[in-house]
């Protein structure tokens, strides 16, 4: 993927609604370091040109689309969603996330301490002060918490180095079938880009782990998720089990958000079914090789996109990190593969979002009137709010297209 070289960081972040989640609720928006909107713009261009205009889409703005629709705000050093912190370690920060029904009980886990809701975070605030984060970052991947110690310095670097770019011959994805496994906002964002470039996607679930997302903001779900088919189906079950593993080898593209032992459990190998020509995109907190999981917000901070102030660190924008891998593997799954071979992708989050950070620090935001503007390398441009795409279709009600699905492709259970 080239780069463009009219494509102004400062004016990108501007545009992205970004600055508007960034900073303290009673601050002033922050413009972040490094050039994440400008990639993700470069992204929406590359997917734009692959799709002949199809996925007419604008990259930057949908980093903070889902806050558009939430009317999340920021918080300084909680996520705009209030379900992660940073907090200080030791020897810097760390970025954690609560976010799941049995994250509490994992939190205690972690500073072996009973907790309640009320008191959780003080009492973990006061075991990173005295650990370091890699203390942390041990005994989360362990436990299964998500989060991470902030990177700094060579350490982003480091991270940066397993980025993936899209660098291939663009490919229509028109007509192909796409099995999209994942859950949230990074997998489904590429599943639903691929759909508007022509692309058929089913979604699938089991009965033990529906995609948490149905319980959030029906509109962003309905965004994401609109005209695609639902298919619900029990990999415990050994006639389900092999229905699920037929319906994968039909496949043209597959797309997985879980450390691969979850699917390897389900008798799905990814190189399997890549040596078969599918193109299988695997999105994972910080590569397939790692045991690591984390969210939008936690893995950003922790790759080292933060902002600060005198007070501390703070988050930047919404879940940064979801949007941004879910545009690269759109872009990567429109990449030909080759004649008759496939491709298996290892897209970290933390990589790509610490692959965008480097340059000079940015300048601040300030009032104009009634809005708040930012001095660019052309000129002074407004902060744009969130925004958000309107969609255009129902999502489906989990399972409702199983037997549809399985009876087209000619698949029996």
């Amino acid at each position: 993927m080239s780069s463009h070289a009219s494509h102004d960081p400062v004016r990108d972040w501007a545009a992205s609604g970004i600055p508007h989640l960034t900073g303290r609720s009673d601050g002033p928006p922050l413009i972040p370091p490094g050039r994440a909107a400008t990639l993700a713009r470069e992204l929406g261009d590359w997917i734009r040109r692959a799709s002949n205009g199809a996925a007419d889409i604008d990259g930057a703005a949908l980093l903070a689309e889902r806050a558009a629709l939430t009317g999340h705000s920021r918080q300084g050093d909680l996520t705009p969603g209030g379900s992660g912190r940073l907090l200080p370690a030791d020897d810097g920060w760390v970025a954690v996330s609560s976010a799941r029904p049995d994250d509490p009980l994992l939190l205690g886990a972690l500073i072996e301490r009973e907790v309640t809701e009320d008191s959780v975070w003080p009492a973990v605030a006061e075991w990173t002060s005295q650990h370091t984060r890699a203390d942390f970052d041990t005994r989360a991947t362990l436990l299964g918490i998500a989060g991470g110690g902030v990177a700094h310095g060579d350490e982003i670097a480091d991270q940066a180095r397993d980025a993936l770019r899209p660098n291939g011959i663009p490919r229509s994805v028109d007509g192909l079938l796409v099995v999209d496994f994942s859950a949230l906002w990074a997998g489904p964002l590429c599943a639903q880009l691929l759909g508007l470039a022509g692309a058929r996607v089913v979604k699938i679930e089991t009965p033990q782990r529906p995609d948490g997302a149905r319980r959030g903001d029906q509109d962003f779900y309905r965004l994401l998720h609109g005209g695609h088919a639902s298919v619900v189906l029990d990999p415990t079950v050994h006639a389900e089990r092999g229905a699920l593993k037929r319906l994968v080898a039909a496949a043209d593209i597959v797309i997985e958000a879980s450390r691969p032992r979850a699917l390897r459990g389900f008798g799905l190998r990814a190189e399997d079914f890549v040596a078969s020509g599918t193109t299988w995109i695997s999105i994972t907190a910080a590569g397939r090789d790692s045991d690591r999981i984390g969210f939008g917000d936690d893995v950003a901070a922790s790759a080292g996109l933060v902002t600060e102030d005198d007070a501390g660190l703070m988050f930047v924008g919404d879940a940064i990190a979801d949007p941004l891998s879910g545009l690269t593997a759109a872009a990567l799954a429109m990449c030909e593969p080759g004649p008759g071979r496939g491709a298996l992708w290892d897209l970290s989050m933390r990589a790509t979002v610490a692959s965008t950070l480097g340059g000079p620090p940015p300048p601040p935001a300030y009032r104009d009137g009634d809005q708040w503007v930012v001095d660019t390398d052309s000129g002074t441009v407004p902060l744009d709010p969130p925004r958000a795409r309107a969609g255009s279709a129902d999502a489906a009600p989990s399972g409702r297209d199983t037997n549809s699905v399985l009876a087209e492709l000619g698949i029996t259970r």
